[in-house]
């Protein structure tokens, strides 16, 4: 599977970016899916995650209950909803795909990135 992520760019302190990852496939509805955040001189770090049915998420807690992650597979796309952005949650944001029902820490198939800057 082949995966573009998009949606990043600046926005101020507070503010709300939606993040989108298309999959290439027609099998997206058996991909668990991620997003991961890098920041710059910082190690890659776990987002969130949801299962290959959507009925199951996961989040690192600095972004609980601002972030949500969703998914429509009628549309091959997985989304990151970023409410009360934060200047700490700049970086390079990348989508993540498995194929099993739940990521369980492991991925097989990444996007390019895209960026995200919030501006203090």
């Amino acid at each position: 599977v082949q995966l573009q992520a998009s949606g990043g760019g600046l926005v101020q302190a507070g503010g709300f970016l939606r993040l989108s990852c298309a999959a290439s496939g027609r099998t997206f509805s058996s991909y668990a899916m991620g997003w991961f955040r890098q920041a710059p001189g910082e190690e890659r770090e776990f987002v969130a995650a949801i299962s290959a049915s959507g009925g199951r998420t996961s989040y690192v807690d600095s972004v609980k209950g601002r972030f949500t992650i969703s998914r429509d597979n009628a549309k091959n796309t997985v989304y990151l909803h970023m409410n009360s952005l934060k200047p700490e949650d700049t970086a390079v944001y990348f989508c993540a795909a498995v194929q099993r029902p739940w990521p369980s820490g492991r991925y097989d198939y990444w996007g390019q990135g895209t960026q995200v800057t919030v501006s203090s």
